[in-house]
């Protein structure tokens, strides 16, 4: 989300003849693509340019959203696409600013009623390929040794290939509206392990690694997941969840302010 590429209200509405925008606001959130949220009389949209090549990914997000939708989950519709810019329908609802068990359960529900379908589609590649750990190690061994102690264990960090997973639920990935969760934003998913989906939720929706939070998920996520996950794993992935993220915002920031935030949330 956020926004690098600028476009206006009049070029928009020539983009997209058959609409009639009347509003257009850009977004402020997230660090990598062009967002803007778009209205006409009658709904709101989200316009996206994704700033990184990445044809592949696009088409594996959208044949992927194509499928969520016959399922009845609250993910978004693709609807367009014009001289790169990508059109979806809008999730209703608003980010939480705090976790409740509600969330929790409403989480644990998605996440198992997506896992039961996203087992079967791997036409796309591995979540992990799109990263080079050795070479982020790399950096942060060079430049901050101490968390490098902390996380040179990830050079051995592997994926089972279960199925399609999202990967980045963070909150700002997220809408409720009542106990009803909107998940968006699987663009940068990939094949990758459940545990692994789960544990990058709970990071965000349980940063103090609660143990009610936890039991909670995995209590309802068992009951409706086809694949059952034990406690032991789960907290085994979330210490490797909390350390991938760690390395991540390191490269990003070239500091470790936010790292440190997300290490110690595990």
């Amino acid at each position: 989300m956020g926004v690098k590429t600028a476009i206006s209200l009049k070029e928009v509405n020539l983009l997209f003849p058959s609409y009639n925008f009347t509003h257009i606001e850009p977004t402020t959130n997230g660090i990598m693509d062009t967002t803007y949220i778009l209205k006409d009389n009658r709904s709101a949209y989200i316009l996206k340019k994704y700033e990184r090549e990445m044809s592949k990914k696009i088409q594996t997000e959208h044949s992927l959203l194509a499928h969520l939708v016959t399922c009845k989950l609250n993910t978004p519709r693709f609807l367009e696409e014009k001289n790169g810019w990508h059109f979806y329908s809008k999730l209703q609802g608003k980010m939480p600013k705090s976790t409740k068990l509600f969330h929790i359960h409403a989480l644990a529900r998605f996440l198992s009623a997506f896992h039961n379908e996203s087992r079967n589609f791997k036409d796309t590649s591995p979540f992990l390929k799109h990263y080079d750990i050795n070479a982020m190690l790399t950096f942060v061994k060079k430049n901050h040794f101490y968390y490098y102690k902390k996380l040179s264990s990830l050079q051995k960090f592997r994926l089972k290939q279960e199925g399609f997973i999202h990967g980045d639920i963070f909150k700002d990935n997220t809408l409720f509206k009542g106990n009803s969760i909107a998940v968006f934003d699987f663009i940068d998913g990939g094949v990758g392990e459940f545990s692994f989906d789960i544990a990058v939720a709970l990071l965000a929706f349980n940063p103090k690694n609660r143990p009610l939070h936890v039991k909670s998920f995995l209590k309802t996520y068992n009951q409706n997941s086809r694949q059952k996950i034990s406690l032991k794993e789960l907290q085994k992935q979330i210490k490797t969840a909390a350390k991938f993220y760690a390395l991540l915002r390191i490269n990003h920031d070239k500091k470790t302010k936010r790292a440190k935030e997300m290490y110690n949330a595990s």
